[in-house]
């Protein structure tokens, strides 16, 4: 199995294991005299099995990630880590982009004036710089995903 076709996987256990909770709690309690629409030791039990499943793929994925390399001397959990962290900076600078923007509501125009504390420019041209390099890294973690073998 590819690495990435058990992330899929991982992601439909995850979806799996949040159905058969919504299935537990749905069938937790009855009124008295009826029986549930299901089992919920049944349930249970299938939650537990599954859980165990997952665990397992965790920790090959894991595995994988820590030895299989996106470039030289860059591990796939390193590129995830990496990626991650432009995710949030690339967040940053966007959202202060967007803060700094002076926009004159008509009402207040006489009354209160703004003025922005950060070059707009600047700091778009750096949440571009590092969408550019988020879309980049992603692209070698999904081509790198595809063509490694699960441990």
């Amino acid at each position: 199995m590819k690495l990435a076709e058990a992330l899929v996987l991982r992601a439909d256990i995850k979806k799996r294991l949040e159905q058969l909770k919504s299935r537990v709690i749905r069938n937790a309690k009855v009124q008295e005299g009826e029986a549930p629409a299901e089992n919920p030791q049944a349930l249970t039990e299938e939650m537990e099995r599954i859980s165990n499943e997952l665990t397992t793929l965790i920790q090959r994925i894991n595995k994988t990630n820590n030895i299989t390399e996106v470039s030289p001397g860059v591990t796939l959990a390193d590129a995830i880590a990496t990626r991650d962290t432009l995710v949030l900076k690339h967040s940053f600078y966007r959202d202060l982009a967007q803060a700094a923007t002076i926009t004159q509501d008509i009402r207040t125009k006489s009354e209160i004036k703004f003025k922005g504390t950060v070059s707009v420019p600047q700091v778009q041209a750096q949440a571009d710089k590092l969408a550019q390099a988020h879309r980049s890294l992603d692209t070698q973690i999904q081509e790198t995903n595809w063509k490694t073998e699960l441990l």
